[in-house]
């Protein structure tokens, strides 16, 4: 195969990266200076599929793409491992975890099959032990989705609850020691407030587990009606020609219910 654009990109971050000659902004660039764009681009990826748009999709994945370009090139620069280091490594894990395809040929094996054995192979990789799996590596994902993970985690050597009925009581319990925390007066301690307010979200996000649902994908689908009904009620304002920023809260409320029953009727 042939690949002269990619040939191409390559170069040019080269370029970028040249100490003479390059870009004075790609060059100040570190491994953690660098993380913050890698995880945008890749929300602003995830959020492109979600929106199905394939243009897009295409030129966020670009952004993606050169952010691992970048990485592997300040690797290489720091003699730590470069672009074709990476490729290898990542192709030959490919193959060993996927033995019907490139050893033994089995076209009966079904998606879920895959799946077991991919975990199998790489517990061999990685150490069969459980207790040893439930590690600070686990708070490499966003927050809610590390919860989640670490639901599965403790689900594997039996520390959890056995279905959702039995969370609830967990959850209950979490939320009236956040509102203990919350008096009526209006002060509170801002840390022992956090500390609860962190559990609650936690257990609910066990809560989502056992009903086999993700609660990061819970989140972001929430966090787009939300804003899907701000902008729907921000129309319905200007159709009615008022200005929106000018409403009182409760005039607010009622245009966001004129939102949420439109949504309804569509």
């Amino acid at each position: 195969m042939n690949y002269p654009e990619l040939e191409k990109l390559i170069d040019v971050v080269a370029k970028l990266r040249d100490p003479a000659s390059g870009c004075p902004w790609d060059l100040e660039q570190t491994h953690k200076s660098l993380l913050k764009y890698l995880t945008e681009e890749s929300y602003e990826f995830i959020h492109a599929v979600e929106q199905e748009e394939s243009s897009q999709m295409e030129e966020e994945i670009g952004d993606v793409l050169l952010q691992v370009l970048l990485h592997a090139k300040i690797a290489s620069e720091n003699g730590h491992f470069d672009m074709e280091s990476v490729a290898k490594k990542l192709a030959d894990k490919l193959i060993y975890r996927h033995p019907h395809v490139f050893k033994n040929r089995d076209e009966s094996i079904s998606s879920e099959e895959v799946v077991k054995n991919w975990d199998q192979l790489k517990q061999k990789e990685k150490g069969s032990d459980p207790l040893a799996q439930m590690n600070s590596e686990l708070l490499a994902f966003p927050a809610l989705f590390s919860s989640y993970k670490i639901g599965q985690k403790s689900k594997k050597v039996d520390f959890d609850w056995d279905n959702f009925l039995e969370v609830l009581p967990k959850v209950e319990e979490e939320w009236q020691e956040l509102k203990q925390e919350l008096p009526p007066h209006g002060k509170y301690n801002k840390e022992r407030a956090a500390e609860e307010l962190g559990d609650l979200l936690f257990s609910t996000a066990q809560l989502a587990r056992h009903l086999d649902l993700n609660p990061e994908e819970l989140l972001r689908d929430a966090n787009a009606k939300f804003i899907r009904r701000f902008e729907k009620m921000v129309e319905i304002s200007k159709d009615h020609g008022v200005n929106f920023l000018e409403l009182s809260s409760n005039e607010k409320e009622d245009y966001w219910n004129l939102a949420k029953k439109s949504e309804k009727l569509c």
